[in-house]
């Protein structure tokens, strides 16, 4: 009897773990609008940038992230060709103002980046994750302090899934990257390849 009963159990408790796991947006789901404003003060809508160009979105963790910096000053390097490409690049990221101008003094950033303190367009996007305790004491223990940097309650601190999208004028996804290993990212040829046909 009690087996009988320990099985349902068991089964919800796995579909609670599965839904908090994030798995992304996918290919030609529609591109959830948000507004925001970037590290200069200008707002940034989502459904204003399309009406110009495709828009590459890039979801990143935060100014201490070396795998973040390094993406970062990539698609800088390349941002030329991503505007002849006819897209334009916007980065999103869970961490204050005052981390994203450590994030552009680091990676020499002229793209807009949008603090998302809430977490609104993470979760819209379906890439925020919560950072379990461990982690975050160990990251506190190397100086970085994540609930801090991102002004979020300590035991309650989410990270982004480092993603990239791509989106279309008609506001749909046409390109994703997800990969829960947060060392690996896409190249910037990828990107370029994958918006060929989007002008």
């Amino acid at each position: 009897m009690q087996k009988l009963v320990l099985i349902p159990l068991l089964i919800v408790c796995l579909n609670i773990l599965a839904q908090e796991k994030p798995e992304g947006l996918f290919i030609y789901s529609k591109a959830p609008d948000f507004k925001s404003k970037d590290q200069n003060g200008n707002e940034i809508a989502l459904k204003d940038l399309r009406k110009k160009a495709s828009v590459v979105l890039v979801f990143y963790r935060g100014y201490w992230c070396t795998y973040c910096n390094k993406e970062l000053q990539r698609f800088e390097d390349s941002l030329q060709l991503i505007n002849d490409g006819g897209a334009q690049l916007i980065a999103v990221t869970p961490e204050k103002q005052d981390g994203i101008a450590k994030t552009v003094e680091r990676t020499k950033a002229s793209f807009p980046i949008i603090t998302d303190e809430e977490m609104k367009i993470m979760k819209a996007y379906d890439v925020a994750y919560q950072v379990d305790g461990k982690t975050v004491a160990r990251y506190k223990m190397a100086s970085i302090d994540l609930a801090a940097n991102n002004g979020q309650k300590a035991d309650a601190v989410y990270l982004p899934i480092p993603a990239v999208y791509i989106i279309n004028k008609q506001g749909e996804i046409t390109y994703r990257y997800f990969d829960s290993d947060y060392r690996k990212r896409p190249y910037v040829k990828e990107i370029l390849e994958n918006l060929k046909g989007l002008k």
